[in-house]
């Protein structure tokens, strides 16, 4: 299997080529990616899911995030990139059902398991606003380790440092691992393994997050109350 590659360019966002993901994220290229924030409304308060990347990922692993995310291969248009979605979260959406937010110019940089990291990126933000139960995402079990939803206004006054912590209710996958001699024995994090949600309650503070930076947190979550109604 070939390894995934990616369109990079210039800081002023002039294409310049392409790279394998290794390279991309080893010598910080610029390059595009996709985000997009999930609401529902419960009565008059509005909420806001974000998931828990897996330990296993390259980037900020374990670490509170986006609700869904992804970088934008190769020759991928930005209106393709609502595929994320239906990868991460199982949810089935047209591109124009979707709110644009904002767009972010990121620069992130780390270490995971000795190998540095430089993550530069052009970040298009868009909003869903899907009354849907937590029980009724697919995760993806490769990616995703559990996603959370919380009050909007929580979540936003953690991130303007109203207040320090948040408590948040959420799904966990839990593989339903069968004996590795057994006939069909699947990784339990392949995306093909069989598994399970569990409901979850986590008291999180906001250094837990990917730190793409309060004013990125804010900016979009104070958007989200726009995005409009399901």
């Amino acid at each position: 299997m070939s390894p995934e590659r990616f369109d990079i360019y210039d800081d002023q966002q002039h294409w310049i080529g392409t790279a394998p993901r290794s390279e991309v994220h080893a010598k910080g290229y610029w390059h595009r990616s996709f985000h997009c924030w999930i609401v529902r409304d419960e009565g008059e308060q509005r909420q806001v899911l974000f998931q828990r990347r897996r330990d296993v990922k390259d980037t900020f692993p374990g670490c509170y995030d986006i609700t869904a995310a992804g970088h934008l291969t190769a020759g991928e248009q930005l209106q393709d990139a609502n595929r994320e979605l239906e990868e991460e979260l199982g949810v089935h959406v047209s591109f124009d059902a979707l709110t644009y937010l904002l767009t972010a110019t990121q620069q992130l940089q780390g270490e995971v398991r000795g190998v540095p990291f430089i993550d530069r990126e052009f970040s298009a933000v868009y909003g869903l606003c899907l009354n849907q139960p937590l029980e009724a995402y697919v995760l993806q079990a490769s990616e995703v380790d559990s996603l959370y939803e919380v009050a909007l206004d929580d979540l936003l006054a953690m991130f303007r440092g109203e207040i320090d912590v948040i408590q948040a209710t959420g799904v966990q996958t839990q593989p339903l691992i069968s004996p590795p001699h057994s006939i069909g024995h699947k990784d339990p994090l392949s995306d093909q393994a069989a598994y399970k949600s569990e409901r979850v309650v986590r008291e999180i503070r906001g250094t837990e997050f990917v730190p793409h930076g309060t004013a990125y947190y804010t900016d979009v979550l104070e958007a989200l109350y726009h995005v409009p109604k399901d």
